[in-house]
Protein backbone atom coordinates (compact mmCIF):
# COMPACT_ATOMS: atom_id res chain seq x y z
CA UNK A 1 0.00 0.00 0.00
CA UNK A 2 1.26 3.44 -1.00
CA UNK A 3 1.70 6.00 1.09
CA UNK A 4 1.59 9.82 0.12
CA UNK A 5 4.54 12.23 -0.15
CA UNK A 6 3.91 15.80 -0.67
CA UNK A 7 5.31 18.73 -1.54
CA UNK A 8 4.52 22.51 -1.65
CA UNK A 9 4.61 24.26 -5.20
CA UNK A 10 5.41 28.03 -4.96
CA UNK A 11 7.12 30.78 -6.44
CA UNK A 12 9.01 33.56 -4.95
CA UNK A 13 6.98 36.26 -5.61
CA UNK A 14 3.57 37.55 -4.70
CA UNK A 15 1.48 34.98 -6.97
CA UNK A 16 2.44 31.40 -8.18
CA UNK A 17 0.28 29.40 -10.31
CA UNK A 18 -3.20 30.36 -9.83
CA UNK A 19 -3.61 34.15 -11.84
CA UNK A 20 -5.20 36.56 -9.47
CA UNK A 21 -4.52 34.57 -6.00
CA UNK A 22 -3.04 38.07 -4.97
CA UNK A 23 -6.71 39.37 -4.68
CA UNK A 24 -8.18 36.59 -2.11
CA UNK A 25 -8.76 38.27 0.72
CA UNK A 26 -6.87 35.46 2.76
CA UNK A 27 -3.61 35.77 0.21
CA UNK A 28 -0.50 36.93 2.39
CA UNK A 29 -2.52 38.93 5.19
CA UNK A 30 0.34 40.41 7.78
CA UNK A 31 2.89 38.87 5.36
CA UNK A 32 5.50 39.90 2.48
CA UNK A 33 6.26 37.83 0.44
CA UNK A 34 10.06 39.72 -0.13
CA UNK A 35 10.75 38.96 3.89
CA UNK A 36 12.14 35.74 5.18
CA UNK A 37 9.69 35.88 8.34
CA UNK A 38 6.68 34.90 5.02
CA UNK A 39 9.39 32.03 3.93
CA UNK A 40 9.98 30.61 7.80
CA UNK A 41 6.41 30.53 8.21
CA UNK A 42 5.43 28.51 5.19
CA UNK A 43 8.37 26.07 5.54
CA UNK A 44 7.66 25.16 9.30
CA UNK A 45 4.01 25.31 8.48
CA UNK A 46 4.96 22.05 5.39
CA UNK A 47 7.33 20.11 7.97
CA UNK A 48 4.65 20.48 10.44
CA UNK A 49 2.82 18.58 8.26
CA UNK A 50 5.68 16.39 7.01
CA UNK A 51 6.16 17.29 3.35
CA UNK A 52 8.92 16.13 1.24
CA UNK A 53 9.72 19.88 0.71
CA UNK A 54 9.12 23.07 -1.19
CA UNK A 55 9.07 23.52 -4.50
CA UNK A 56 10.36 26.39 -6.07
CA UNK A 57 9.00 27.38 -10.03
CA UNK A 58 10.80 29.90 -11.89
CA UNK A 59 10.47 32.44 -14.45
CA UNK A 60 13.76 33.95 -15.64
CA UNK A 61 11.55 37.12 -17.50
CA UNK A 62 8.07 38.47 -17.29
CA UNK A 63 6.06 36.73 -20.02
CA UNK A 64 5.45 38.62 -22.98
CA UNK A 65 4.35 36.31 -26.15
CA UNK A 66 0.73 37.67 -25.22
CA UNK A 67 -0.11 40.40 -28.05
CA UNK A 68 3.73 40.88 -28.22
CA UNK A 69 4.11 42.49 -24.53
CA UNK A 70 4.69 41.81 -21.12
CA UNK A 71 1.87 44.48 -20.22
CA UNK A 72 -0.98 41.62 -19.65
CA UNK A 73 1.72 40.16 -17.22
CA UNK A 74 2.90 42.98 -15.54
CA UNK A 75 -1.53 44.11 -14.79
CA UNK A 76 -2.76 41.28 -13.56
CA UNK A 77 0.20 40.11 -11.43
CA UNK A 78 0.93 37.01 -13.92
CA UNK A 79 4.28 35.32 -12.15
CA UNK A 80 4.86 38.60 -11.50
CA UNK A 81 7.05 39.93 -9.90
CA UNK A 82 9.13 37.02 -9.25
CA UNK A 83 12.32 37.34 -7.29
CA UNK A 84 15.41 34.50 -7.40
CA UNK A 85 14.74 30.95 -5.83
CA UNK A 86 18.01 29.94 -4.88
CA UNK A 87 18.23 32.91 -1.93
CA UNK A 88 15.83 30.99 -0.23
CA UNK A 89 17.34 28.03 0.51
CA UNK A 90 19.37 29.22 3.53
CA UNK A 91 16.64 31.11 4.23
CA UNK A 92 13.97 27.80 4.67
CA UNK A 93 16.57 25.54 5.81
CA UNK A 94 17.45 27.80 8.75
CA UNK A 95 14.23 27.19 9.76
CA UNK A 96 13.63 23.98 9.60
CA UNK A 97 15.37 20.52 10.12
CA UNK A 98 13.95 18.21 7.28
CA UNK A 99 12.03 20.61 4.91
CA UNK A 100 13.59 19.84 1.46
CA UNK A 101 14.01 22.93 -0.86
CA UNK A 102 13.47 22.37 -4.50
CA UNK A 103 15.21 24.91 -6.90
CA UNK A 104 13.98 25.87 -10.72
CA UNK A 105 17.17 26.63 -12.27
CA UNK A 106 17.74 27.02 -15.84
CA UNK A 107 20.58 25.21 -17.86
CA UNK A 108 20.34 27.92 -20.65
CA UNK A 109 22.24 30.98 -19.70
CA UNK A 110 24.26 29.71 -16.85
CA UNK A 111 27.27 27.26 -17.45
CA UNK A 112 27.52 23.71 -16.03
CA UNK A 113 30.86 24.13 -13.67
CA UNK A 114 28.90 27.41 -11.76
CA UNK A 115 25.88 25.56 -11.65
CA UNK A 116 27.61 22.37 -10.14
CA UNK A 117 29.35 24.65 -7.35
CA UNK A 118 26.11 26.69 -6.41
CA UNK A 119 24.22 23.53 -5.99
CA UNK A 120 27.19 21.96 -4.29
CA UNK A 121 27.50 24.47 -2.13
CA UNK A 122 23.92 25.01 -0.81
CA UNK A 123 23.68 21.38 -0.06
CA UNK A 124 26.31 21.82 1.98
CA UNK A 125 24.32 24.74 3.72
CA UNK A 126 21.29 22.98 3.69
CA UNK A 127 22.68 19.64 5.51
CA UNK A 128 22.07 18.27 2.46
CA UNK A 129 18.13 18.93 1.67
CA UNK A 130 18.70 20.53 -2.24
CA UNK A 131 16.65 19.34 -5.13
CA UNK A 132 17.29 20.75 -8.73
CA UNK A 133 14.51 21.08 -10.88
CA UNK A 134 16.29 20.84 -14.24
CA UNK A 135 14.39 23.56 -17.07
CA UNK A 136 15.87 24.67 -20.01
CA UNK A 137 13.56 27.73 -20.38
CA UNK A 138 10.84 27.34 -22.49
CA UNK A 139 9.63 31.11 -22.53
CA UNK A 140 10.57 33.03 -25.13
CA UNK A 141 10.63 36.22 -23.06
CA UNK A 142 13.65 34.81 -21.19
CA UNK A 143 15.74 34.21 -24.57
CA UNK A 144 14.67 37.93 -25.12
CA UNK A 145 15.89 38.73 -22.04
CA UNK A 146 19.56 37.05 -22.26
CA UNK A 147 19.76 38.41 -25.45
CA UNK A 148 19.45 34.46 -27.21
CA UNK A 149 17.59 32.69 -29.69
CA UNK A 150 14.99 29.70 -28.30
CA UNK A 151 16.23 26.44 -30.07
CA UNK A 152 13.75 23.78 -30.45
CA UNK A 153 12.60 21.41 -28.42
CA UNK A 154 14.94 18.80 -29.25
CA UNK A 155 18.21 20.66 -29.44
CA UNK A 156 16.86 22.03 -26.17
CA UNK A 157 17.08 18.67 -24.69
CA UNK A 158 20.00 17.57 -26.29
CA UNK A 159 21.83 20.15 -24.57
CA UNK A 160 20.07 19.62 -20.83
CA UNK A 161 21.19 15.99 -21.43
CA UNK A 162 25.22 17.07 -21.91
CA UNK A 163 25.12 19.99 -19.38
CA UNK A 164 23.74 17.05 -16.55
CA UNK A 165 26.22 14.89 -17.80
CA UNK A 166 29.04 17.64 -17.30
CA UNK A 167 27.53 18.51 -13.38
CA UNK A 168 27.01 15.16 -12.59
CA UNK A 169 31.11 14.58 -13.51
CA UNK A 170 31.78 17.46 -11.50
CA UNK A 171 30.22 16.40 -8.78
CA UNK A 172 31.42 12.63 -8.76
CA UNK A 173 34.81 13.60 -9.17
CA UNK A 174 36.07 13.71 -5.63
CA UNK A 175 36.97 9.63 -3.99
CA UNK A 176 35.76 9.11 -0.65
CA UNK A 177 39.42 9.27 0.45
CA UNK A 178 40.71 11.97 -0.81
CA UNK A 179 40.81 14.74 1.99
CA UNK A 180 43.91 13.40 3.75
CA UNK A 181 44.19 16.29 6.13
CA UNK A 182 47.60 15.50 7.25
CA UNK A 183 49.16 18.63 9.79
CA UNK A 184 52.20 16.40 10.03
CA UNK A 185 53.27 16.36 6.30
CA UNK A 186 50.74 19.69 5.16
CA UNK A 187 49.13 17.42 2.99
CA UNK A 188 45.24 18.34 2.83
CA UNK A 189 44.08 16.43 -0.36
CA UNK A 190 45.73 14.26 -2.57
CA UNK A 191 45.75 15.33 -5.71
CA UNK A 192 45.32 11.71 -7.41
CA UNK A 193 42.41 11.49 -5.67
CA UNK A 194 40.20 14.45 -7.11
CA UNK A 195 39.97 14.32 -11.34
CA UNK A 196 40.09 16.96 -13.00
CA UNK A 197 37.25 16.67 -15.51
CA UNK A 198 38.04 17.34 -19.36
CA UNK A 199 34.79 17.93 -21.33
CA UNK A 200 34.74 18.68 -24.69
CA UNK A 201 31.25 18.40 -25.96
CA UNK A 202 28.75 19.98 -28.68
CA UNK A 203 27.77 22.34 -26.10
CA UNK A 204 30.27 22.56 -23.55
CA UNK A 205 33.58 22.52 -22.55
CA UNK A 206 34.84 22.49 -19.03
CA UNK A 207 38.68 21.76 -18.08
CA UNK A 208 38.98 22.18 -14.27
CA UNK A 209 38.14 20.36 -10.56
CA UNK A 210 35.36 20.82 -8.66
CA UNK A 211 35.65 23.34 -6.47
CA UNK A 212 33.42 22.59 -3.80
CA UNK A 213 34.29 19.18 -1.50
CA UNK A 214 31.09 16.63 -1.51
CA UNK A 215 28.01 17.75 0.10
CA UNK A 216 25.71 15.63 2.05
CA UNK A 217 24.01 14.40 -0.82
CA UNK A 218 26.78 14.35 -2.73
CA UNK A 219 24.50 15.05 -5.89
CA UNK A 220 21.29 17.01 -5.66
CA UNK A 221 17.97 15.39 -5.67
CA UNK A 222 17.31 15.69 -9.16
CA UNK A 223 13.88 17.08 -10.60
CA UNK A 224 12.61 16.62 -13.98
CA UNK A 225 9.15 18.14 -14.98
CA UNK A 226 9.66 17.39 -19.12
CA UNK A 227 6.13 15.66 -20.33
CA UNK A 228 7.21 15.58 -24.25
CA UNK A 229 8.74 11.92 -25.48
CA UNK A 230 12.36 13.47 -24.86
CA UNK A 231 11.49 15.05 -21.89
CA UNK A 232 10.39 11.40 -20.69
CA UNK A 233 13.25 10.02 -22.23
CA UNK A 234 15.48 12.64 -20.32
CA UNK A 235 14.13 11.82 -17.03
CA UNK A 236 13.38 7.97 -17.11
CA UNK A 237 17.28 8.28 -17.82
CA UNK A 238 18.86 10.75 -15.16
CA UNK A 239 15.81 11.97 -12.60
CA UNK A 240 15.72 11.21 -8.71
CA UNK A 241 12.20 12.38 -9.37
CA UNK A 242 9.56 13.20 -11.75
CA UNK A 243 6.40 15.93 -11.44
CA UNK A 244 3.70 15.41 -13.86
CA UNK A 245 0.90 17.49 -14.77
CA UNK A 246 -2.16 14.85 -15.88
CA UNK A 247 -5.93 16.07 -15.45
CA UNK A 248 -7.41 12.86 -14.64
CA UNK A 249 -6.82 9.20 -13.27
CA UNK A 250 -6.77 7.70 -16.13
CA UNK A 251 -4.26 9.95 -17.68
CA UNK A 252 -2.14 9.78 -14.24
CA UNK A 253 -2.06 6.05 -14.67
CA UNK A 254 -1.18 6.14 -18.39
CA UNK A 255 1.68 8.49 -17.16
CA UNK A 256 2.73 6.97 -14.74
CA UNK A 257 2.59 3.58 -16.29
CA UNK A 258 4.34 4.80 -19.12
CA UNK A 259 7.00 6.81 -17.08
CA UNK A 260 7.88 3.32 -14.94
CA UNK A 261 8.16 1.51 -18.41
CA UNK A 262 11.15 3.58 -19.63
CA UNK A 263 13.00 3.73 -16.53
CA UNK A 264 13.17 0.30 -16.65
CA UNK A 265 14.53 -0.01 -20.10
CA UNK A 266 17.37 2.62 -18.54
CA UNK A 267 18.57 -0.10 -16.62
CA UNK A 268 17.14 1.47 -13.01
CA UNK A 269 14.69 0.43 -10.93
CA UNK A 270 11.31 1.99 -11.11
CA UNK A 271 10.59 1.86 -7.68
CA UNK A 272 13.40 4.55 -7.20
CA UNK A 273 12.18 7.44 -8.61
CA UNK A 274 9.24 8.60 -7.28
CA UNK A 275 7.02 10.34 -9.27
CA UNK A 276 4.59 13.26 -8.23
CA UNK A 277 1.53 14.75 -9.63
CA UNK A 278 -0.25 17.85 -9.45
CA UNK A 279 -3.17 18.34 -7.32
CA UNK A 280 -5.76 21.45 -6.30
CA UNK A 281 -6.75 20.87 -2.87
CA UNK A 282 -9.49 23.05 -1.74
CA UNK A 283 -10.59 21.62 1.74
CA UNK A 284 -13.11 22.84 4.33
CA UNK A 285 -14.75 21.20 7.44
CA UNK A 286 -17.36 20.69 5.20
CA UNK A 287 -17.88 20.21 1.36
CA UNK A 288 -19.99 22.98 0.69
CA UNK A 289 -18.25 25.36 2.62
CA UNK A 290 -15.02 24.12 0.01
CA UNK A 291 -16.65 24.14 -2.91
CA UNK A 292 -17.39 28.12 -2.12
CA UNK A 293 -14.00 28.49 -1.62
CA UNK A 294 -13.49 26.77 -4.60
CA UNK A 295 -15.55 29.02 -6.90
CA UNK A 296 -14.00 32.31 -5.01
CA UNK A 297 -10.75 30.88 -6.03
CA UNK A 298 -12.04 30.99 -9.75
CA UNK A 299 -13.86 33.82 -9.92
CA UNK A 300 -10.32 36.18 -9.39
CA UNK A 301 -9.13 35.21 -12.29
CA UNK A 302 -9.15 37.93 -14.84
CA UNK A 303 -9.89 37.11 -18.74
CA UNK A 304 -6.67 39.27 -19.83
CA UNK A 305 -4.32 38.01 -17.06
CA UNK A 306 -5.80 34.02 -18.21
CA UNK A 307 -4.82 34.72 -21.97
CA UNK A 308 -1.65 35.74 -20.78
CA UNK A 309 -0.17 33.17 -18.62
CA UNK A 310 -1.30 30.64 -20.91
CA UNK A 311 0.42 32.53 -24.00
CA UNK A 312 3.64 32.51 -21.52
CA UNK A 313 3.46 29.03 -20.62
CA UNK A 314 2.96 27.49 -24.48
CA UNK A 315 4.64 30.30 -26.04
CA UNK A 316 1.96 31.10 -27.86
CA UNK A 317 0.49 34.54 -28.76
CA UNK A 318 -2.96 34.19 -27.81
CA UNK A 319 -4.24 37.66 -28.38
CA UNK A 320 -3.93 36.69 -32.41
CA UNK A 321 -6.06 33.65 -32.04
CA UNK A 322 -9.47 32.60 -32.12
CA UNK A 323 -10.78 32.44 -28.35
CA UNK A 324 -12.88 29.63 -29.87
CA UNK A 325 -10.37 27.61 -31.75
CA UNK A 326 -9.86 24.20 -30.43
CA UNK A 327 -6.23 24.46 -28.25
CA UNK A 328 -5.36 20.89 -30.36
CA UNK A 329 -5.14 22.55 -33.56
CA UNK A 330 -2.22 25.14 -32.59
CA UNK A 331 1.78 24.02 -32.68
CA UNK A 332 3.10 25.19 -29.48
CA UNK A 333 6.82 25.49 -28.67
CA UNK A 334 6.82 26.19 -25.18
CA UNK A 335 5.66 23.00 -22.78
CA UNK A 336 4.45 20.32 -24.66
CA UNK A 337 2.48 18.76 -21.86
CA UNK A 338 0.78 21.76 -20.69
CA UNK A 339 -1.03 21.53 -23.73
CA UNK A 340 -1.66 17.69 -24.03
CA UNK A 341 -2.95 17.73 -20.55
CA UNK A 342 -5.30 20.62 -21.12
CA UNK A 343 -6.52 19.23 -24.77
CA UNK A 344 -7.22 15.86 -22.69
CA UNK A 345 -10.19 17.18 -20.27
CA UNK A 346 -12.15 17.33 -23.25
CA UNK A 347 -15.56 16.34 -22.45
CA UNK A 348 -18.41 14.86 -24.62
CA UNK A 349 -16.02 14.71 -27.83
CA UNK A 350 -16.22 18.90 -27.53
CA UNK A 351 -12.76 20.22 -28.25
CA UNK A 352 -11.00 22.16 -25.66
CA UNK A 353 -10.92 26.24 -26.67
CA UNK A 354 -8.27 28.54 -26.42
CA UNK A 355 -10.65 30.59 -23.53
CA UNK A 356 -11.61 27.43 -21.85
CA UNK A 357 -7.50 26.05 -21.83
CA UNK A 358 -6.70 29.60 -20.46
CA UNK A 359 -9.09 29.64 -17.45
CA UNK A 360 -8.73 26.26 -16.65
CA UNK A 361 -4.77 26.78 -16.35
CA UNK A 362 -4.71 29.76 -14.87
CA UNK A 363 -7.13 28.57 -11.93
CA UNK A 364 -5.79 24.96 -11.62
CA UNK A 365 -2.73 24.48 -13.78
CA UNK A 366 -4.56 21.87 -15.30
CA UNK A 367 -4.38 19.41 -12.47
CA UNK A 368 -6.88 17.52 -10.92
CA UNK A 369 -8.92 19.65 -7.85
CA UNK A 370 -10.08 18.13 -4.81
CA UNK A 371 -12.67 20.07 -3.38
CA UNK A 372 -14.92 19.15 -0.46
CA UNK A 373 -14.08 17.71 3.57
CA UNK A 374 -10.60 16.40 4.94
CA UNK A 375 -12.31 13.10 3.99
CA UNK A 376 -13.30 13.71 0.63
CA UNK A 377 -9.82 15.05 0.04
CA UNK A 378 -8.28 12.16 1.04
CA UNK A 379 -10.51 10.00 -1.00
CA UNK A 380 -8.93 11.94 -4.24
CA UNK A 381 -5.87 11.80 -2.88
CA UNK A 382 -6.30 7.73 -2.62
CA UNK A 383 -7.46 6.80 -5.60
CA UNK A 384 -4.88 8.83 -6.82
CA UNK A 385 -2.16 6.47 -5.44
CA UNK A 386 -4.63 2.89 -6.03
CA UNK A 387 -5.41 3.62 -9.55
CA UNK A 388 -3.27 6.25 -10.96
CA UNK A 389 -0.40 5.12 -9.29
CA UNK A 390 1.42 8.28 -8.45
CA UNK A 391 3.74 8.07 -5.24
CA UNK A 392 3.46 11.86 -4.04
CA UNK A 393 1.79 15.07 -5.11
CA UNK A 394 2.95 18.84 -5.52
CA UNK A 395 0.15 21.15 -3.95
CA UNK A 396 -0.92 24.25 -5.88
CA UNK A 397 -1.16 26.96 -4.02
CA UNK A 398 -4.72 29.52 -3.85
CA UNK A 399 -3.75 31.76 -1.38
CA UNK A 400 -0.81 31.50 1.44
CA UNK A 401 0.01 30.65 3.75
CA UNK A 402 -3.63 29.47 4.37
CA UNK A 403 -4.04 26.94 1.86
CA UNK A 404 -1.06 24.72 3.02
CA UNK A 405 -1.99 25.54 6.76
CA UNK A 406 -5.63 24.07 6.39
CA UNK A 407 -4.22 21.06 3.92
CA UNK A 408 -1.74 20.27 7.47
CA UNK A 409 -4.12 20.51 9.74
CA UNK A 410 -7.23 18.93 8.34
CA UNK A 411 -6.03 16.32 5.57
CA UNK A 412 -2.97 15.06 7.27
CA UNK A 413 -4.42 14.00 10.25
CA UNK A 414 -6.75 12.07 8.09
CA UNK A 415 -4.28 10.20 5.85
CA UNK A 416 -2.74 9.47 9.42
CA UNK A 417 -5.81 7.40 10.55
CA UNK A 418 -5.80 5.78 7.31
CA UNK A 419 -2.50 4.67 7.17
CA UNK A 420 -1.45 5.98 4.16
CA UNK A 421 0.87 8.99 5.24
CA UNK A 422 3.67 8.89 7.64
CA UNK A 423 4.16 10.53 11.10
CA UNK A 424 8.01 11.20 11.15
CA UNK A 425 10.52 11.61 8.97
CA UNK A 426 12.64 8.65 7.57
CA UNK A 427 15.79 9.91 7.33
CA UNK A 428 17.91 13.73 7.30
CA UNK A 429 18.81 14.11 3.78
CA UNK A 430 16.14 15.10 1.21
CA UNK A 431 16.90 11.81 -1.19
CA UNK A 432 16.45 9.89 1.95
CA UNK A 433 12.58 11.22 2.64
CA UNK A 434 11.85 10.84 -0.91
CA UNK A 435 12.85 7.42 -0.80
CA UNK A 436 11.58 6.17 2.85
CA UNK A 437 7.96 6.20 3.71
Amino acid sequence: MRRAHFLGFVQHGLSSHVVGMWRHPQDKVGWDFAGPEYWQHLARTMERGLFDGIFLADELAPYNSFEGSSDATVRYAVQFPTHEPAALAPVISGATSHLGIGLTLSTAFEHPYSMARRLSTLDHLTGGRVAWNVVGSYSPSEWDAYGGVMPDRAERYERIAEYVDLCQQLWTSWDDDAVVADPATGVWADPARIREVDHRGKHFTCRARHFVKPSPQGTPVLWQAGSSPQGRDFAAATADAVFAIQPTVEAVRAYTTDMRERIARCGRDPEQVRIYVGILPVVAPTRAAAEEKAALVESLVPDGGALAMLSGQLGVDFGAVDPDAPLVDIDVPGIQGVKDALVTQATEGAAVTVAQAARTYSSRFSMPRLVGSPADVADGIEELLDDGGADGFILLATYTPGCFEEFVDLVVPELQRRGRYRTRYPGATLRDNIRGD
